[in-house]
């Protein structure tokens, strides 16, 4: 019989199974895989970008509102209050209530464009990472839990809401929110805003080290998380099995092993998020404290205006909160990326067949099939 779409031998790329799902991947191998991880990041945001565009205007719009109220403190202090000009009371309501209701407006339609977007890309992450593992060769099933594809497929893609919804705009936002602020900030009072910028300076610093540190634990919380529920999957679904063996103290053990191995890393990134909360904390009082010595000292010597130092405040809330939530937005975006590793290093596996392509066929075959005592009953 001819069997010319039969392949002999497999190539060296056949062992690419094994090396992408290795436990002790190489520095060099990380590297690679953040660098990809940057490149489907990159791809998913250009696939939205549209929606992302529109986000972004709502939410350029919705910072713009957002400075009207602050700066109408200046003149109610000095004009309103300090030289009785209460024909102007009316009119900064008036503006002030029309900035509220347009923060409103924006934000709400911000929330529902990029809710969307975010949701479609997850779905499309899901279904394009399914396609992928049904394809995989069966030895990659018969070494892998189910739970675990189940968790790879489901889980890692969540994150993607973090790069195409509202995280990614709101970083953008609270830069933008920032850098407004800050030029208003030196107008008002430089001496003042070099001394805010300096501890802002070093909180950026003490972040980036912080998600530097993050990033890692996110990535192994995904697969403790997966191992975890894959062997819980399996045991509840052969419950009769472990019942037959008598296995239930086994299956405890290795289950409270797994949660014990979640809750550590679990601890250990709620540790790094507390400490970053508790500097930002730490960062408002520095910030508070300058400017109750170097504002008051402004007032006094006459530089600045009580209204002056009301706008002050309020601006460098401003510019303040934008970086202090950094922090969240920070830790949502590492989440992101830990998941995009995650579905980089699956996809990168051969399927069955890319393998195929690369083995070499098998010569003609002829021959005859004898059946030698077969009986049927």
């Amino acid at each position: 019989m001819r069997n010319p779409g039969r392949h002999a031998e497999r190539t060296p790329r056949a062992g690419a199974i094994a090396r992408a799902a290795g436990d002790d991947p190489s520095k060099s191998s990380k590297n690679a895989f953040t660098a990809g991880a940057w490149e489907e990041a990159r791809g998913i945001v250009w696939t939205h970008r549209r929606r992302l565009a529109l986000g972004l205007g709502l939410m350029l719009i919705n910072r713009l509102a957002g400075f009207v109220l602050p700066t109408t403190t200046k003149y109610l202090m000095d004009d309103v209050i300090g030289q009785g000009h209460w024909e102007l009371l009316p009119t900064l309501a008036m503006a002030a209530g029309a900035a509220t209701v347009v923060d409103a407006a924006t934000a709400f339609a911000n929330s529902q464009v990029l809710g969307v977007a975010a949701q479609r890309a997850i779905t499309e992450m899901r279904k394009d990472v399914e396609a992928h593992v049904m394809r995989l060769p069966i030895r990659y099933f018969d070494s892998t839990k189910t739970g675990i594809l189940i968790s790879r497929i489901m889980n890692d893609a969540d994150g993607i809401r973090n790069l195409v919804g509202t995280g990614l705009v709101q970083l953008t936002g609270s830069m933008l929110t920032a850098v407004i602020a800050m030029c208003v900030l030196l107008y008002l009072n430089w001496q003042l805003t070099l001394v805010t910028i300096a501890i802002l300076g070093a909180f950026g610093g003490g972040m980036a080290t912080a998600f530097k540190r993050l990033r890692p634990l996110f990535r192994e919380r995904g697969k403790i998380t997966g191992e975890v529920t894959g062997r819980l999957a399996e045991s509840l679904g052969g419950v009769r099995i472990v019942k037959a063996y008598t296995a239930e103290k086994r299956e405890e053990l290795v289950y409270a092993k797994g949660a014990h191995r979640l809750f550590r890393n679990v601890a250990k990134s709620l540790t790094g998020v507390s400490a970053i909360t508790a500097f930002s904390s730490v960062v408002i009082g520095a910030t508070g404290v300058a400017m109750m010595l170097v504002g008051g000292s402004s007032i006094r010597n006459g530089s600045m205006t009580i209204g002056d130092l009301v706008m002050y405040l309020s601006f460098t809330a401003l510019m303040t909160m934008p970086v202090i939530q950094l922090a969240s937005i920070g830790t949502q975006l590492s989440e992101a990326f830990a998941g995009l590793d995650r579905i980089r290093e699956i996809r990168r596996m051969a399927t069955e067949d890319q393998e195929d392509a690369d083995r070499a066929p098998l010569a003609d075959v002829e021959g005859a099939v004898q059946f030698e005592d077969v009986t049927f009953e």
